[in-house]
């Protein structure tokens, strides 16, 4: 069954999002949103604007390599809002503020997010995913 036509630019712009996460690149990614992009974090406070949002991808790069693992999209009828579920496969490389140390520990997260998109751009984004799963994963206590 296919999505109607309304669905199809959601579904490309978030394939090519993706795409472009697991390439590390972070030129890509930017270019599918807007200026005024939102991003809410599973912890902590939201970034407003472009540059904001490059500053976060700058230093997850640097802190973690991460890959998107068979992501499932969903739209909303009028297709201004979409959400994306998949496996995120990751290993920890230097150690972030406020979190365990890291020393190369990989760990594997389910993560959902939510998307607005206007204008084909993406002007939203709030990820989810279990942080204590995450901490219990890289200090080797978790039961995978």
């Amino acid at each position: 069954m296919s999505l109607p036509a309304p669905h199809q630019p959601v579904l490309d712009v978030l394939a090519s999002y993706y795409a472009a996460f697991n390439r590390q690149d972070v030129k890509g990614m930017c270019k599918l949103l807007a200026e005024t992009i939102v991003h809410e974090p599973s912890q902590g406070q939201a970034r407003h604007g472009l540059e904001a949002f490059r500053a976060f991808l700058a230093h997850m790069n640097n802190c973690y390599a991460e890959q998107v693992i068979d992501p499932v999209f969903m739209v909303s009828a009028n297709g201004t809002r979409a959400a994306a579920e998949f496996m995120l496969d990751g290993r920890y490389l230097v150690s972030d503020e406020g979190l365990p140390p890291a020393s190369g520990q990989t760990y594997r997260l389910r993560v959902g997010a939510f998307f607005e998109l206007a204008d084909g751009k993406i002007t939203r984004i709030s990820n989810h995913y279990n942080l204590a799963d995450w901490i219990a994963q890289v200090e080797g206590s978790a039961k995978v």
